[in-house]
């Protein structure tokens, strides 16, 4: 990325970001949580041999995203048991090594052996689907009702699990966790109830938890908290069924709200800039709205600055990626989008083909796709549309990337691979 791209990235959005080095990648969307990283030297193009240091398979199954810290990639994954039906099984974390790829560590956190209450896992989803987080210090891995856990970072040992994240799962889990205050925020928004809650770090222990379910036909979402600075105040933007709202993480109490109908399993991670949170209002009539978050109670008649609606363009799962003054979209469908993030413009639409479930990545100053189909688009950012090259791996693609060394950490449904720039080496 160049210094002005850097500059300017920074003045658009203030979002509290956990502890880490710069080299980290310590959550899902990275430092920021909104997709921007940075690094140089990336390459636009890959394959079997071109621009792939390694590839290491990943036992059983999980789209969970990776995250990086200090040269190790921490990520999660469903292993079936010998035996079991669809839903007997080890619900894992691994540690490989960057460099190499090599496992270091593999432990069972959970298992997972009873049949869901209602609706089973969706076709696109995986019993580990929640992205890891960490604030340098421990790592925190979140399988929904399944539990969530505290590991240490070198080995893998349980520090503490979490049990009491109780609701009816409708299609499996899926939203990340957020860390803010010595906290770990997360969604819970199930076919019954919905809520969000925070989990003390050091202990596992529910600080608060605040109920926000409406009478919805359905209610259920996998959205992942966003954590910004409003004017010197933290605030823990959530998106879920029928609403996204704002909570003060000291006490879990709403800020904000904005309503959007009956919208539900609201997936994309929002993004802030511009003194705008932009949300996506999920499934029945995807909308995206700007949203100035300074406002207190409902303020879904006087604080949306603009909002769009297309069935065409408007993303069900991937989040949003802003950069400078221009909003980039993909679609689930594989329409990509560029629209004004001041005003809600639309400068292009684009088809580049596929079906999308991965959120955007900027990095080097350039924006990477990666496709269900395992199909890597490379474009550059702008109001007109410039792809700068295409690429193919095996395996489904439902993980975002990870950026650390320069490199592209890819998660397909066969493996793991290091993609870099190797004719730079």
């Amino acid at each position: 990325m160049s210094i002005r791209c850097l500059i300017i990235s920074m003045i658009a959005f203030t979002v509290t970001v956990p502890a880490g080095s710069a080299a980290d990648f310590p959550q899902f969307r990275g430092t920021s949580g909104q997709g921007h990283v940075q690094a140089s030297g990336l390459p636009v193009t890959w394959s079997g041999a071109d621009n792939v240091t390694w590839k290491v398979p990943v036992p059983g199954k999980g789209w969970s995203s990776p995250i990086i810290l200090k040269g190790k990639l921490y990520l999660t994954t469903a292993v079936p048991k010998p035996g079991g039906g669809p839903d007997d099984q080890s619900l894992r974390t691994l540690c490989l090594d960057i460099k190499t790829g090599k496992t270091l560590w593999n432990r069972e956190i959970f298992e997972r052996n009873h049949v869901p209450t209602t609706g089973l896992l969706h076709g696109k989803n995986s019993h580990a689907s929640p992205t890891p987080a960490s604030d340098g210090q421990f790592l925190y891995v979140h399988f929904g009702t399944e539990g969530t856990a505290c590991l240490e970072l070198d080995t893998g040992k349980i520090v503490w699990t979490n049990h009491a994240l109780k609701y009816i799962p409708r299609h499996g889990n899926g939203g990340s966790p957020a860390l803010v205050d010595g906290m770990l925020v997360v969604t819970c928004d199930g076919q019954d109830i919905c809520y969000v809650a925070a989990l003390d770090c050091k202990t596992g222990k529910i600080v608060w938890k605040t109920d926000r379910t409406l009478d919805l036909p359905r209610k259920f979402s996998f959205s992942t908290p966003l954590v910004i600075n409003v004017k010197g105040n933290k605030q823990i933007v959530c998106p879920g069924t029928g609403l996204v709202a704002a909570y003060d993480p000291k006490t879990g109490k709403e800020i904000w709200r904005v309503g959007y109908g009956d919208g539900y399993s609201v997936i994309p991670r929002p993004v802030y800039g511009h003194g705008l949170v932009y949300v996506c209002s999920g499934w029945g009539v995807p909308t995206l709205f700007a949203i100035r978050p300074t406002g207190r109670g409902d303020v879904t008649g006087t604080h949306v600055v603009w909002k769009q609606t297309s069935k065409a363009n408007i993303p069900h799962t991937p989040s949003t990626l802003l950069i400078d003054n221009d909003l980039f979209l993909i679609s689930d469908t594989g329409i990509a989008s560029c629209l004004d993030a001041r005003t809600g413009k639309l400068h292009y639409r684009k088809r580049v083909g596929g079906k999308y479930s991965a959120s955007p990545t900027y990095a080097d100053g350039k924006i990477y796709l990666q496709s269900e189909e395992g199909t890597g688009i490379v474009l550059k950012p702008g109001r007109r549309f410039a792809e700068l090259g295409r690429s193919k791996l095996e395996g489904r693609t439902f993980a975002t990337y990870a950026v650390a060394e320069n490199a592209l950490f890819i998660r397909t449904e066969t493996g793991l691979f290091r993609i870099e720039n190797r004719t730079a080496k």
